[in-house]
């Protein structure tokens, strides 16, 4: 025990080699022995004799023996805890109770061990009496101030860290408990602000209690009247409670907005930061909400059906009144703030560039007298507030609204780029950047061109804020150049557009700076590497040979970076220039996809050897990405000729699919897969055994991350289509798979996991579709008979189509894809009666028409030869 308090001390040791040994120890006994461990811990913790720094540092580690943000780990450490012995756990658990109201430390570290043991027994109905005991305890006379704050402490956690559906029963007296803490009436702050940050974490699962009149006029009193709390710390927690209950319980605000608009502008007054941003904070919130109002609204309307919910216009009769205290925050910064810093001054403007989504028009004249009264100020924060407002409000209103003085301001924005102050600058080229995406007409007039262009580069040159935002306003100009680019009539790009005299120049200085040495500073040398791709691929025809000097360049950069690599040598730190490799491998990407077929073959071998040398030498999962995909780019630019880099590239495919640890190098390997069937069809066969293996793998591994498995069940399809009846000694496996993963159910309640779903299902209706036409093969009138080997397969696949159809999550795509696989089906087998009355019921029939009106003319095209081909197979 002597050694454990010894090495606890060491966690918090300034002694980078006293903390590593003192946490390989605690990881090394927790694995050798871990009852004794949890048990020696949660004496550590409940001793109030022990060392405050030996009781907290005990509650940290028992916390950590149960709580990962890994779900996999998590999953672990209950499974780990489960092994206890009954009684082991009993006792952990009633010594860590014990140990609550009894710290001299804040926050608790027992509270966060109840809530760590919580996570894994509550969700298997194990120790029920908790929350009941946690309530009774923080609400009981008796109980000591401490042991109600704690155990206050504890009830928040528990509803942060658990699921919503195990604490449901018990929201009448976690409410309760947590209204008595922060009522008026409570004397002590300690508590009071425990119970503020309980309510925060437990407001999404209490909308039983939200619904109730009576229980939401008592919650919302209780909370207004501690937003005004003299204590910074309670009023804080208590605005975001505000802003919360905003975001989720919209509906029902409408007898509080009075008392809640007088308490957010008052908060947006304050001279606390803190204060001030909750306050702007409430009042983005209601700008989201009424933005999906509208949107929810316009989606109704267009699909002739009931709207649910009605938008209370709150922001839009705010207007007048809020934003004035918003500009005037604009101005409340300073000339040197940490970029990554939240700042009212940021709060603002993003608040200001919602209120412009949300009420369109009407925000426009609120805000331009306060430009164009201050934008030439003496005084360079009144300058730049301006130039934050006028850029905020670019979206939102109608073109002819915004339109006429933006063009009228543009020249006078175009000379603001020689600000003496930085922090200007760099929101002038933000705003020309908005300009550019919003009004491009103003950014591309004859007028300003030659001065705007000028204005860019010599800024390249400037701070490297400046210089992000300057590349940035680069990527937005090149692409509005190129979409206003007149095109003749049988060319898909054009010819040359109004950047072209300039662009080699402007190119090649974007490159340099994205060399400079300070380019790892405000993410200047990935904006500048993004510009870079921008302009390469929204490049007219008469700049082909800067495009071909850009794609020198960024190999030779590629070929420098590696041999630099190989001598031991790198750019910046490790983690900057693993992120170089990355966005030369992007570059090099889009400069392929411009570049001849002929041209690309010549550079092929070159190209082709610096990119398995970066396989080779970077173990690094994001640079072995994007060179899977600069890999992916050069199979499609070849074609058929890629054939002679096959066999050296293959060992490194195999690895790359069998990357479960990084899956995001896993899913790119298997784009290659897909890229190379499109490339080199039936060419591709001698190398299926291999690459369908590692895919059946990824498959049957539950290991694997979860979005890894779509993109296999898609590649069946492309592997099919590739080689045809060759297909058929995989099939058999192959549908069995898919019979499964069609069947596939997720919680309903968690949007990530329904778009997960339709991703997976989308992803089974391609695989099936690339397996039929595959075994079918191209001549309609000679059909494979490898094609019947999906036959017993037909009537689950009819059951899957009719489950997506009845689905209310469906997805547009998802409706193309069933109507895309009925087609195919009827094409290629001769149904029996069963299935040929499927096609004709009113779900199929349905699905069709709703593909039929689809906005999507893809979706349209599919429905429309699905329906034909189910008519001509009826007759």
């Amino acid at each position: 025990m002597e050694e454990l308090k010894r090495v606890l001390q060491g966690t918090v040791s300034p002694d980078q080699n006293e903390l590593q040994a003192a946490l390989k120890y605690l990881e090394d006994a927790a694995t050798h022995n871990f009852p004794q461990f949890v048990d020696c811990l949660s004496s550590l913790l409940s001793n109030a004799s022990e060392p405050s720094e030996v009781r907290q540092a005990a509650g940290i580690q028992l916390k950590n023996c149960l709580v990962a943000k890994s779900a996999s780990l998590k999953q672990g450490y209950h499974e780990r805890w489960f092994n206890l012995e009954e009684q082991i756990r009993n006792k952990v658990k009633a010594q860590v109770l014990q140990s609550l109201g009894t710290e001299t430390t804040k926050p608790s570290s027992a509270a966060s061990c109840v809530s760590g043991i919580a996570s894994a027994e509550l969700p298997l109905n194990l120790w029920p009496e908790l929350m009941q005991q946690l309530c009774e305890v923080a609400s009981a006379p008796g109980s000591s101030e401490t042991l109600k704050e704690a155990s206050l402490e504890a009830i928040g956690y528990i509803c942060q860290d658990l699921d919503h559906q195990f604490l449901t029963q018990h929201s009448a007296a976690i409410l309760r408990t947590i209204m008595t803490g922060l009522a008026k009436e409570q004397p002590n702050n300690n508590i009071k602000f425990a119970a503020a940050n309980a309510f925060l974490n437990s407001l999404e699962f209490i909308r039983g209690n939200f619904e109730k009149q009576d229980d939401r006029n008592f919650m919302m009193t209780v909370l207004c009247n501690a937003t005004v709390c003299p204590e910074k710390r309670i009023k804080v927690a208590s605005l975001q409670c505000c802003v919360k209950i905003m975001s989720l319980y919209y509906e029902y605000m409408g007898p509080y907005m009075q008392s809640l608009f007088n308490i957010t502008v008052d908060a947006m007054k304050s001279d606390d930061e803190d204060v001030v941003l909750q306050g702007v904070e409430f009042w983005s919130s209601v700008c989201d909400e009424e933005i999906d109002l509208a949107i929810e609204a316009a989606d109704a309307t267009e699909m002739s059906q009931e709207i649910k919910s009605f938008s209370q216009y709150y922001a839009k009769n705010a207007l007048q009144h809020i934003v004035p205290i918003v500009v005037d925050i604009l101005t409340r910064q300073e000339e040197h703030d940490d970029e990554e810093d939240w700042t009212p001054h940021k709060a603002a403007g993003v608040c200001l560039m919602l209120l412009a989504s949300c009420c369109g028009n009407d925000i426009v004249d609120h805000v331009l007298p306060f430009v164009k009264e201050n934008i030439q100020k003496t005084d360079w924060k009144l300058r730049d507030a301006s130039v934050m407002a006028f850029g905020s409000i670019l979206e939102g209103p109608d073109p002819e609204k915004i339109s006429p003085p933006v063009k009228e301001g543009i020249g006078l924005l175009i000379a603001l780029m020689e600000d003496p102050n930085m922090t200007v600058r760099d929101s002038v080229a933000w705003t020309l950047t908005r300009i550019c995406e919003q009004i491009p007409e103003a950014a591309l007039n004859t007028n300003h061109i030659e001065n705007f262009l000028n204005a860019l580069i010599k800024n390249l040159d400037s701070e490297p804020r400046v210089a992000n935002n300057v590349c940035w306003a680069f990527s937005a100009l090149a692409d509005a150049a190129y979409d206003s680019a007149q095109c003749g009539d049988d060319e898909s790009e054009p010819k040359t557009y109004i950047l072209s005299s300039k662009f080699p120049f402007i190119i090649s200085k974007i490159i340099a700076t994205g060399d400079r040495g300070d380019a790892h500073l405000s993410n200047l040398r990935s904006s500048a590497y993004e510009a870079v791709m921008d302009l390469v691929k929204n490049s007219p025809k008469d700049v082909y040979e800067a495009i071909g000097q850009t794609f020198e360049a960024i190999l030779g950069k590629m070929v420098t970076i590696l041999k630099m690599e190989e001598q031991g040598n790198q750019v910046g730190d490790y983690s900057q220039h693993n992120d170089f490799k990355s966005l030369l491998c992007a570059t090099l990407q889009a400069t392929l996809r411009k570049l001849t077929p002929e041209d690309v073959m010549k550079a092929s071998k070159q190209c082709m050897e610096a990119l398995l040398r970066m396989l080779t030498v970077s173990k690094v999962g994001g640079v072995q990405e994007d060179a899977f995909m600069a890999v992916g780019t050069m199979v499609e630019c070849l074609g058929n000729n890629f054939m002679g880099y096959l066999e050296a590239f293959k060992p490194f495919l195999i690895q790359g699919l069998q990357n479960r640890a990084e899956y995001s190098v896993c899913i790119s390997a298997i784009g290659v897969v897909g890229d190379l069937c499109r490339a080199v069809g039936a060419e591709i066969t001698p190398y299926c055994d291999e690459i369908m293996q590692s895919c059946l793998e990824n498959l049957a591994d539950n290991s694997v991350h979860r979005s890894v498995k779509p993109h296999v069940l898609s590649t069946f399809g492309d592997i099919a289509l590739a080689i045809g009846k060759n297909f058929s000694k995989y099939a058999e496996i192959v549908l069995t798979t898919l019979v499964q993963a069609s069947g596939a159910q997720v919680d309903k309640s968690d949007y990530d996991l329904v778009d997960y779903l339709n991703e997976l299902r989308e992803h089974c209706l391609e695989a099936y579709t690339g397996i039929i036409q595959g075994l079918k093969g191209e001549d309609d009138k000679n059909i494979n008979p490898e094609v019947q080997i999906v036959t017993p397969q037909l009537f689950a696949i009819f059951q899957f189509i009719e489950v997506i159809s009845q689905d209310p999550d469906r997805t547009d795509a998802l409706v193309g894809a069933c109507c895309g696989l009925l087609g195919d089906i009827c094409t290629a087998f001769e149904l029996p009666q069963n299935l040929k009355d499927a096609l004709s019921s009113s779900v199929i029939s349905e699905l069709l028409s709703e593909g039929r009106r689809s906005k999507e003319s893809k979706t349209r095209t599919l429905s429309v030869w699905a329906s034909k081909t189910i008519r001509n197979m009826r007759r």
